[in-house]
């Protein structure tokens, strides 16, 4: 693996090439995006493709990643023009991407901002919960996260974030009316460390989980787009905003094996099924549906 730093005047952008520029049959690299995951979180998928030049990493102001413009936020319109600079940078023309949750939301705005970067796009799960029939409700439960971690810190924001997560079905009047979640029963730390800079538990994502997808610009694009949604979200948000993307966009979603993080190992919490997902991105790669 090779890491390079990309310098621009907004940022500098550290990414990481796994296999030979160009590739050495001649597809297109594998792009990994995510968001606010860097490029750490692919690091058990992209050990699943050996046969490929796997690509991946950190957005703007996040994990090496530096920022230089003097703002906090995250928006799917400048990480667009993040990950076209990244590709540009390549060298080797457009790119397959697999992108997951707010990653998911940035590669579709790559499509629609920038058509000829990316051949294929499989984008899971992307959290648009603006898009699904109780978006209002959603936007109060997501304000309800915030509002846990700006009073009680990062465990009791975790918390109501897992909570949120988890819930089954529309945010009804019940969701609300639970209790607070309570981080020791999470097993995340109940005291305060004063820090409010979280990307997921704060506002500063927020546009990310409100963007309205260009659909006139992506169904343009000569992109091929799936969108992915894993067997265990059932029910819960994630499966819900895939659905109505796919929706939005006039096709279904393709069913992957797992959950949310289905492409990680334990590394980070509750371990996927990294060999079967990865299994399965590969037909959907190779043009299964």
């Amino acid at each position: 693996m090779e890491t390079h730093t990309l310098e621009t005047a907004d940022a500098d952008f550290v990414y990481d090439v796994r296999g030979p520029l160009p590739t050495a049959d001649g597809r297109p690299p594998l792009f990994m995006i995510g968001q606010p995951m860097d490029a750490s979180g692919f690091a058990a998928l992209a050990a699943r493709f050996p046969e490929r030049t796997v690509v991946t990493y950190d957005p703007r102001g996040l994990g090496r990643s530096t920022r230089k413009d003097g703002r906090v936020d995250h928006t799917p319109h400048t990480q667009a023009d993040d990950v076209h600079a990244v590709i540009e940078a390549l060298g080797v023309g457009p790119v397959e991407m697999f992108a997951s949750s707010g990653g998911a939301i940035t590669a579709l705005a790559v499509v629609a901002k920038h058509p000829e970067d990316v051949t294929t796009l499989v984008a899971h799960e992307p959290p648009l919960i603006t898009l699904t029939p109780d978006g209002p409700a959603a936007v109060r439960a997501r304000a309800g996260v915030r509002e846990a971690y700006e009073k009680r810190g990062w465990g009791a924001g975790m918390a109501a974030f897992v909570a949120m997560t988890s819930w089954e079905g529309e945010f009804t009047e019940a969701y609300f009316a639970q209790p607070e979640a309570d981080p020791a029963a999470f097993g995340m730390p109940t005291q305060d460390d004063g820090s409010r800079d979280d990307p997921l538990l704060s506002d500063r994502s927020w546009a990310v989980s409100s963007y309205r997808p260009d659909v006139d610009a992506i169904t343009a694009a000569p992109t091929r787009v799936v969108i992915a949604v894993g067997e265990e979200s059932e029910s819960l948000l994630t499966w819900r905003t895939s659905v109505a993307t796919a929706d939005l966009l006039g096709q279904q979603v393709s069913v992957f094996p797992s959950h949310h993080g289905g492409f990680c190992d334990g590394e980070f919490g509750y371990p996927g099924k990294p060999d079967e997902f990865a299994h399965r991105l590969r037909e959907v790669l190779d043009g299964a549906s």
